[in-house]
């Protein structure tokens, strides 16, 4: 099993991303959001239900496709949120170490070290 390592040996512990604390702060971020702008706030999630109710392709593999573009786009949040909501609807870590594979593949070596974050995220959202 692929284990996600220290970016380097000499940096400290707190140089691991803490990816429950980085939701935390996001969802706070969102929330502040929700209350500045609610018509802006109400279409996204509009849209997020829409794309991501039932339908031919199951909500897993769909959480797969948005942790594949987070990955490609290198949004942080986005692989935190995705990998949290895959693991909820069943996700294994393979599968995760796949979803990236085909990530690094279509996005190269951003995708590479963006989808390392994913394995990251895993383990810590799954403990």
């Amino acid at each position: 099993m692929l284990q996600v390592q220290k970016r380097h040996a000499q940096h400290k512990d707190e140089d691991i991303m803490d990816w429950k604390a980085e939701l935390a702060e996001a969802n706070a971020n969102l929330a502040a959001y929700r209350e500045a702008k609610p018509d802006g706030a109400k279409g996204f999630s509009g849209m997020h239900k829409a794309a991501m109710e039932g339908g031919v392709i199951g909500l897993k593999e769909k959480e797969f496709m948005c942790l594949s573009i987070g990955i490609a786009k290198q949004c942080i949040d986005c692989i935190g949120f995705h990998v949290k909501a895959a693991i909820a609807a069943g996700a294994t870590r393979e599968e995760i170490a796949e979803v990236v594979s085909v990530a690094i593949y279509m996005g190269g070596g951003p995708s590479y070290m963006y989808g390392i974050k994913a394995l990251e995220a895993f383990d810590q959202l799954s403990a």
